[in-house]
């Protein structure tokens, strides 16, 4: 009791028995006439990492939102492996293997090879720990604190550290929600539950684990993984893991930037991206003034949290029907892409105000692009690779506006070709610009040599020009929006799709343009 006191004090975290707060639960097996998970929807990689691990003597089973995906008869677009063996057993039983992580110790087990390589995620249960070690600061300012360090929290009771190993039991009581607490054994074909999760799966209720409070403080993630199970099946919050949401939101700020950036991506690429920001609105996590948990939406929304009215607001909700549409075919999306669109209209204003202090066209969107990226985005992982895809998009969109010379074949032989067209068709169909110049381009990638002549031809005149036979550098390649991500992968000058030779007059984007390409999933509980 008076070490409760000091520590309340000095504002240390509590250290209170977390099998008080989590409760451990009741081992519960499943048959498969129970269950009724279909063993064709299973990921024979997945089977073959937990066969390994059996066949060495471990326990290993498919744990958390693959086997809620499974018992909702979905096919999961991830499947993760739980397992008693330690980080480095299970490194030396698979032939590529890696350690990552220092938050929580976590293997990456690695099949195939460029685009086509698939990881499987393997963690060890961890055990519910006794006690935590306080730290001041967070995982950058308290690295020397954490040095040597199991289990610790910082000073709001975010959990810096979690690699302490124990039984299956209290693995499942440190899960989030009860839905994501599962263990699924592929070879007995048997669902272990501890916390009733496949009732709540069943009746679609997302519950926390022990006190919701407590759960959101360890990680204030959770509440925006609860937006997304909203959003995504249709779950809805129970009564008390709803209460402490509220209050438990400035705790977000204390989140990494670069995890919060990837959980928008993961929430805006479910399928249901304008259902997610029904939720976001009304669990009061956009719509602050501006002041809400995401820059990039900020930029997007209005201060009540609402998709702005006009041309604004069309263009946004345009490029979530197709990027939602992409989800729901199994097409490929791109975080790129969606950004882009995204952000487009604070960049356009940017644009426009710089212009009108006298910069040429040009850099004055190069500037504009810079102080979006440094307002918006800031210093988060992987920024590199997204702020030179969506600058090549929107720098794009000023070479459109010129169809003479051969600047107009190369052009369209870029690799990112095919999402700069589609982001201008965007733009044409909320009547931004006139339809006739995506028309003009879509023709003129479509067409035959001869057509491309006329084109250039009809252009020059519209522009007050003489005619002039411009001479083709060489056959152009230009890449569809189903090749965007080899694309995206392929070195500097390498083009994507040859150019159909059929033509079209006009096409409407009905699956989204490039439409988007989904980012290396987070790691998950």
């Amino acid at each position: 009791m008076i070490k409760k006191f000091i520590d309340k004090l000095l504002g240390k975290p509590a250290t209170a028995d977390a099998k008080k707060t989590s409760p451990l639960g009741k081992r519960v097996e499943i048959p498969a006439e129970v269950h009724g998970i279909d063993p064709e929807l299973l990921d024979e990689r997945a089977v073959k990492v937990v066969k390994t691990l059996t066949d060495a003597g471990f326990e290993a089973y498919i744990v958390g939102g693959a086997v809620r995906d499974l018992l909702l008869g979905v096919r999961p677009k991830d499947f993760d492996v739980a397992t008693n063996a330690t980080p480095e057993q299970v490194k030396g039983l698979f032939r590529r293997a890696f350690i990552i992580g220092r938050r929580f110790r976590i293997v990456h087990v690695v099949y195939g090879r460029g685009r086509e390589h698939e990881v499987i995620e393997v963690s060890t249960f961890r055990a519910l720990p006794t006690e935590s070690e306080a730290v001041s600061g967070n995982e950058k300012t308290a690295k020397g604190e954490l040095d040597g360090k199991s289990h610790a929290v910082d000073a709001s009771g975010r959990v810096l550290r979690d690699n302490v190993w124990g039984p299956q039991i209290e693995d499942a009581a440190r899960r989030d929600y009860t839905v994501n607490a599962m263990y699924y054994d592929p070879q007995r074909r048997l669902v272990v539950d501890y916390h009733g999760g496949l009732a709540d799966a069943k009746a679609k209720v997302l519950r926390m684990i022990g006190d919701p409070e407590t759960r959101y403080r360890e990680d204030p993630v959770r509440i925006v993984r609860a937006v997304r199970f909203a959003a995504k099946l249709g779950f809805q919050l129970e009564k008390k893991t709803l209460a402490p949401v509220q209050g438990c939101i400035p705790l977000l700020a204390n989140v990494p930037a670069s995890r919060l950036f990837d959980e928008m991506i993961k929430l805006l690429q479910t399928g249901h991206s304008l259902a997610s920001l029904e939720q976001l609105k009304k669990l009061g996590l956009v719509g602050q003034g501006g002041k809400g948990a995401f820059a990039v939406l900020d930029a997007m929304l209005t201060d009540s949290g609402e998709l702005p009215a006009g041309v604004r607001g069309e263009f946004v909700r345009k490029a979530f029907e197709d990027t939602d549409r992409r989800v729901q075919e199994g097409r490929g999306v791109s975080p790129s892409f969606m950004l882009a669109c995204m952000l487009w209209h604070d960049v356009l204003d940017r644009w426009n105000r710089i212009r009108a202090g006298g910069e040429a066209p040009v850099p004055a969107l190069a500037q504009a692009i810079d102080a979006v990226f440094d307002a918006r985005i800031g210093d988060i992982s992987g920024r590199g690779k997204l702020a030179a895809d969506m600058r090549e998009i929107w720098m794009m969109q000023t070479r459109f506006e010129r169809r003479s010379g051969s600047g107009v074949y190369s052009l369209i032989e870029q690799p990112r070709y095919r999402a700069g067209f589609d982001f201008l068709r965007l733009r044409a169909d909320v009547g931004e610009i006139d339809p006739a110049l995506a028309d003009w381009w879509e023709d003129f990638a479509l067409g035959s040599d001869d057509d491309r002549q006329a084109l250039l031809a009809d252009a020059r005149a519209s522009q007050g020009k003489q005619p002039r036979v411009v001479r083709e550098p060489r056959p152009p390649r230009a890449a569809g929006q189903d090749d965007v991500e080899a694309a995206e992968d392929a070195p500097s000058g390498e083009a994507g799709a040859p150019a159909r030779k059929r033509r079209r007059r006009r096409r409407k984007p009905s699956g989204g343009g490039e439409g988007a390409a989904a980012p290396a999933a987070p790691v998950g509980e």
